[in-house]
């Protein structure tokens, strides 16, 4: 990439959405840690080298959608359980619900996604 296209892209900060390689890396370590397998052990099951899996894990590297696989598949995931996890993480937190009299409610603007449960 020229360095006119690198400047032209804005520095991330605190408040922004995380980025998905950080996500994905955060929840490949914590499945391969909690079946207490070593880098190398998951590495050399996915045919990925071991510097590489570790950049993956740190969210330095942006995995290929086969290699993404392959790191999955030998930590004994599905796609379904990676999306599942980093659906979870980004799930907005539910705040709690404070009563309020009608005269004193104010319009708060909502962040995230909004849903509507309907009772039967």
């Amino acid at each position: 990439m020229s360095d006119r296209v690198l400047r032209s892209v804005p520095e991330a900060r605190e408040e922004d959405e995380p980025l998905m390689r950080d996500l994905i890396g955060d929840v490949l370590r914590r499945a391969r840690r909690e079946q207490g397998r070593t880098l190398r052990e998951v590495a050399d099951e996915a045919g990925v080298s071991l510097p590489y899996l570790s950049e993956i894990e740190r969210g330095r590297k942006e995995p290929s959608s086969e290699v993404l696989a392959a790191v999955y598949r030998a930590l004994g995931l599905q796609l379904v359980d990676l999306v599942g996890d980093l659906h979870a993480q980004l799930m907005p937190q539910p705040q709690p619900v404070r009563p309020s009299s009608p005269a004193s409610t104010i319009a708060v603007p909502a962040r995230g996604p909004q849903a509507m449960l309907l009772a039967a």
